[in-house]
């Protein structure tokens, strides 16, 4: 009987514990179904501008960046790497293959999409048609179509990752019909971004995606209609808007709505991130945060992308050596010359912008223009290394007060030298540096007439002053009509044109010198002697000879010598007394 019972009480537990067995795994299945959750990350850059590499006044560069997201992807393989667009334009390593170094390199990052920016079609838009066959990932714009309604762009991609669709649409905004060179989108229209979404939604809700992101070159600037925020308040049913063009970071990202804006400021100084975790497919967490410059800097470059910018450098060696006409005289592009007065250089530089975009005048800034071009033959690298910031031509319609307001903060300084100082064609000017700042031209003459200060000019100048850089506040005021390419390229176009340069200073600034005061002559008069007579008293006189360093002006070397420069000037019968240069001897009276 007790051997029965230990057999039947045997049996009841093996056979619990196969029960048992069989009943965890599903209990832990009905469990996971009930609480699927999937996590996706999406990285993006926008406004890139061509730095590929890091710099001072730039980001963080490729290399380091792709160190960040081969880490992201070791703590998650679901990722997607996007581009808000205003990329393959900038700097002189990828507008010296007009974007083609730009386009390889984000194929070596693994970039999933791109949307074209305005400044994407800086080199035409069969050019851009004709990178996005290079490109091994799709250039997307649902609202690029050519007048004859055809597209050459797709309108959305849908990316399945672990189970997951994801569709995303391309959108660049309208603004670039101006804010590129007109020439280069005549024939195709980018038509409304608030309907092109709608149908954009409706779209990819029929191909049933699990996420809906708008990859948008629109911007949340105040000005933009519409904006991104506008389309984030009239259309709904987008998760995400990646966005780029107003150049504005987003630490947290910017909800409205249902979507939630990200952007991640400009030149790589960021890249913006955003986790996404989905539960049973439906969306419950959107997160975003900006990895900065200061956290990139920590790491070290990729190695591969390392590489690949190293060779992108050595391919581009070639044509930097490439040379596109020659020059008789010496193009004066010194720090001191550039910064204080007009330059043969400047007067170029300023030329070729004029004929471009034959505007009724120019403003350039000296700070713009780093180094001298000498006798002979000029390369793409000279002037490349001439022009180093990939600045672009920006046309404005604007009275001529603000005009005048422009180039009296220009003189402001003078004589220190000064970023700012303009350098200018279409136009010429005198001012008086003994007046007041504010009050220092006495005329300005445009188009061969004097300035109209209530008349609408159409001026150019480049991006850095229209937006108020080196305190040109003034420009602000202008109304924008156009954007052009770079500065360079405008510049080595017209000097191809030339074939060869042979210009000078030709007045077109004129600074002018304070009225000496007359010698003193006392008349020594005697009796017998005629009162007519004057004889001049000069004192014993003895000289110090003073070398000119890099940056010295004249009134500081007088300072030093408790001096003016108008002694300095008059003694050394200097013809200009504000172009002083290094090495040049100075001879001061001592008594």
């Amino acid at each position: 009987m007790r051997s029965n019972s230990k057999r039947i009480v045997s049996l009841f537990l093996s056979l619990a514990l196969v029960l048992g067995m069989l009943l965890v795994p599903m209990e832990n299945k009905a469990f996971a179904e009930g609480e699927n959750v999937k996590k996706i990350t999406i990285v993006h850059v926008n406004d890139v501008h061509g730095r590929i590499k890091e710099g001072d006044y730039d980001g963080m560069g490729f290399g380091r960046m792709a160190t960040k997201v081969n880490k992201l992807k070791e703590e998650n393989p679901n990722l997607i790497l996007l581009n808000a667009g205003d990329t393959i334009h900038g700097l002189p390593i990828v507008t010296i293959s007009q974007g083609e170094t730009m386009i390889r390199l984000m194929n070596e990052m693994g970039f999933d999409a791109m949307v074209p920016g305005n400044h994407d079609f800086n080199y035409g838009y069969d050019r851009l048609v004709g990178l996005k066959d290079v490109a091994e990932f799709p250039i997307i714009g649902a609202n690029i179509i050519k007048e004859d309604g055809t597209k050459d762009f797709e309108e959305y991609i849908i990316k399945e990752i672990d189970g997951v669709k994801v569709g995303i649409f391309g959108l660049t905004t309208q603004e670039t019909k101006y804010k590129a060179n007109p020439l280069y989108t005549e024939g195709v229209n980018f038509v409304d971004p608030i309907e092109t979404a709608k149908s954009m939604v409706d779209k990819l809700k029929e191909e049933n995606v699990d996420i809906i992101i708008a990859l948008a070159h629109i911007g949340v600037a105040d000005d933009a209609d519409p904006s991104t925020i506008d389309i984030a308040e009239k259309v709904e049913g987008i998760d995400i808007i990646v966005d780029g063009h107003s150049h504005t970071e987003y630490p947290e990202g910017k909800a409205v709505g249902d979507s939630l804006i990200v952007q991640a400021g400009d030149h790589l100084k960021n890249v913006g991130i955003v986790n996404v975790e989905l539960t049973d497919g439906e969306i419950t967490k959107k997160e975003a945060t900006l990895f900065t410059k200061e956290e990139g800097m920590e790491l070290e470059e990729d190695e591969e992308i390392k590489k690949v910018i190293e060779s992108l450098d050595e391919e581009i060696k070639p044509i930097m050596d490439k040379v596109i006409g020659k020059t008789k005289v010496r193009l004066d592009g010194e720090r001191e010359i550039v910064r204080t007065g007009e330059s043969n250089l400047g007067n170029l530089l300023a030329d070729s912008v004029i004929k471009h975009t034959k505007a009724d005048a120019v403003i350039l800034n000296g700070g713009d223009i780093r180094t001298t071009i000498e006798v002979g033959e000029i390369t793409k690298g000279d002037i490349l290394t001439m022009l180093p910031f990939g600045s672009y031509g920006v046309l404005l319609e604007i009275k001529g007060i603000d005009i005048l307001n422009a180039i009296e903060n220009g003189v402001s300084v003078y004589p220190d030298t000064f970023g700012g100082f303009p350098h200018v064609a279409g136009m010429t000017f005198t001012f008086d540096p003994s007046k007041e700042v504010g009050n220092r031209v006495d005329e300005l003459i445009i188009q061969g007439e004097p300035v109209d200060l209530n008349k609408t000019y159409k001026l150019v100048t480049n991006n850095f002053l229209a937006e108020g850089g080196d305190k040109y506040d003034s420009l602000k005021n202008g109304t924008l009509v156009a954007e052009y390419e770079a500065l360079e390229e405008i510049l080595i176009n017209y000097i191809q044109e030339l074939g060869e340069v042979d210009i000078k200073t030709e007045g077109r600034i004129v600074a002018k010198e304070r009225k000496e005061e007359p010698e003193l002559v006392v008349p020594d008069v005697k009796p017998d002697t005629k009162p007519d007579i004057k004889l001049e008293i000069k004192p014993d006189v003895k000289e110090e000879i003073y070398v000119v360093n890099p940056g010295d002006v004249l009134w500081k070397i007088a300072e030093k010598f408790g001096k003016t420069w108008e002694e300095l000037a008059k003694y050394n019968k200097l013809k200009n007394p504000h172009l002083i240069f290094p090495g040049q001897k100075i001879l001061v009276p001592v008594k």
